[in-house]
């Protein structure tokens, strides 16, 4: 049984296959072919685990998950933290065929049940941790709403029958790993979107192994890198650029953190000798802060490399990084949905400062449109336009909204502004969706402004974004109300309907009535000008 997405054409598909950017190969072979080899591949706090003992543990996983009745082409919902049972549990599902949504830690309710309802799951492997899964009464809720499902996996589980530690400890039963076809879909990512319903980008072995693997040749990861992952371990950005996966495909050694502040990171970079991390623009911030008040970036000695992605950065802050931190800076510019830039190790400082690189791909076709998708010239800015061998051809189950993200030779519309320079290196000039990007968390205005709108004492809502010098951006909601609202009033209320912390709103003003464009559309523009303007006079 195999999940029905959107393919690459025939055509493509031999070219990318000739070309060798698809290998044929399944996401396991990225730790089977270290699998007897006893080096460290991952810390977490003082629990090591060597290449050997990490493959060990997926396979004992998979056995017990097959045992239950888990079956190729079947789906997960997995909600894990930074911790090394996230990649056992990826490794554990993908030796068996079934496909996750790696949900972020910081999701709550809403995000938790469109995942659920897209996918259908027969499976979710989650963390007592978490607020939703304290207590069996989400569980209880989802498994009404989802029939597939059957069964619960829990980390800090008591009750041996749904723990996922006991599950990666019983005793591994002759096992032929049976991972879907290297053409079929791996897992699925998260797209941060512009939509209300958050959408499901389909990833396949070859597309996304690919990534990966070219990834890591561009940034020269192998067996010496130390990888510091401190931001969510399931994010893309963590995961494949080259991320987790790619430090575990070069043999290195992955550092797992729960947060990027300078307090957790910069002993763990001076203990285990962190040569590599990635991070977002406003933990770049926090961290130059840091090295100015302690006067000293001796803990940090051992980094060479400290990748930024996940929103702009500006080359303000770009030119610091080596000046104060004292190692080599490297922009990353991708998304969930294939397409990854990177500046490269070699560039000079006006690439690397100013630009967010160039497409990693020789077949990565990007081109800029104008808003009725005509070619525009080097140097104009326009909405990105891309396909290539590990960009995604449409979002799971999403028809409609397909219809208008891809145009008619299946190049994908992403969304950002972008100027592209004559040789080839990309430089991000905005958002063309109405999409918020809270220091590289994506906000999608219409979610929000939805659920505000399913409030009794809202008659209209507009979310927008103003400027922030941390986080780049910041949300501001704009409400027609029948009385007036405290903000924290509105935070509680959308809190109480499961929505993830940083999609609440930053700043509430309370409005007679919203501007409208002459078609009677909400005018966002005039709403944007009008917060800029406010944040000025005070």
């Amino acid at each position: 049984m195999a999940i029905e997405f959107t393919r690459w054409p025939d055509d493509l598909a031999a070219r990318y296959r000739e070309k060798g950017y698809w290998a044929d190969l399944a996401l396991t072979d990225i730790l089977t072919r270290h699998a007897q080899n006893d080096a460290i591949a991952l810390t977490e706090g003082e629990r090591h685990y060597s290449y050997r003992e990490l493959e060990m543990a997926a396979t004992r996983l998979a056995c017990a998950l097959r045992r239950r009745g888990l079956q190729t082409g079947e789906t997960a919902l997995v909600q894990l933290g930074n911790v090394a049972e996230l990649y056992i549990t990826l490794f554990a599902l993908l030796k068996i065929g079934v496909a996750p949504v790696n949900a972020l830690f910081s999701h709550q309710r809403t995000e938790m049940e469109a995942y659920a309802r897209q996918i259908e799951p027969a499976v979710v492997i989650a963390d007592r941790k978490h607020n939703l899964f304290a207590h069996d009464d989400f569980l209880d809720q989802l498994c009404q709403q989802n029939p597939s499902l059957r069964m619960a996996v829990l980390l800090n589980e008591s009750d041996r029958e749904r723990s996922l530690s006991a599950f990666i400890n019983e005793p591994q039963e002759n096992f032929i790993a049976t991972p879907s076809a290297a053409d079929e879909v791996a897992f699925f990512q998260l797209s941060g979107g512009s939509t209300g319903t958050p959408k499901l980008i389909p990833r396949t072995h070859n597309d996304y192994y690919y990534s990966i693997r070219r990834s890591v040749e561009i940034c020269g990861f192998d067996t010496a890198t130390r990888f510091l992952c401190a931001i969510p371990a399931a994010h893309n950005y963590a995961l494949s650029s080259p991320g987790s996966l790619g430090v575990f495909y070069g043999g290195g050694r992955v550092v797992l953190a729960n947060d990027p502040s300078a307090t957790l990171c910069f002993p763990l970079i001076e203990r285990h000798q962190i040569n590599v991390t990635a991070l977002v623009p406003p933990a770049v911030s926090l961290w130059l802060q840091a090295i100015g008040e302690w006067g000293s970036n001796k803990p940090l000695e051992s980094l060479r490399l400290l990748q930024v992605g996940g929103a702009r950065l500006s080359e303000a802050l770009a030119a610091r990084i080596p000046a104060e931190i004292g190692c080599q800076l490297q922009q990353v510019f991708g998304m969930a949905e294939g397409l990854v830039n990177y500046t490269r190790l070699t560039d000079d400082n006006q690439h690397i400062f100013q630009t967010q690189g160039k497409p990693m791909c020789p077949d990565d076709e990007v081109w800029v449109a104008d808003e009725h998708g005509n070619p525009l010239p080097h140097g104009a800015v326009g909405r990105l336009m891309t396909r290539g061998p590990y960009t995604f051809r449409g979002y799971y189950r999403s028809p409609e909204h397909n219809a208008s993200a891809f145009d008619a030779n299946g190049f994908y519309c992403s969304g950002d502004l972008i100027s592209l320079a004559e040789d080839g290196y990309i430089t991000v000039q905005g958002r063309e969706k109405d999409q918020i990007n809270r220091g590289g968390e994506k906000i999608a205005a219409e979610e929000i402004e939805n659920l505000l709108l399913r409030h009794d004492g809202i008659v209209h809502a507009a979310l927008v974004s103003m400027e922030d010098s941390l986080l780049g951006e910041k949300s501001c909601a704009f409400i027609v109300g029948l009385r007036p609202f405290r903000a924290v009033e509105i935070r509680r209320y959308l809190r109480e309907l499961g929505i993830a912390d940083f999609k609440l709103p930053d700043r509430i003003e309370m409005v007679e009535s919203l501007p409208l464009t002459a078609v009677g559309k909400v005018d966002k523009k005039r709403l944007r000008q009008l917060i800029a303007d406010k944040q000025l006079a005070s």
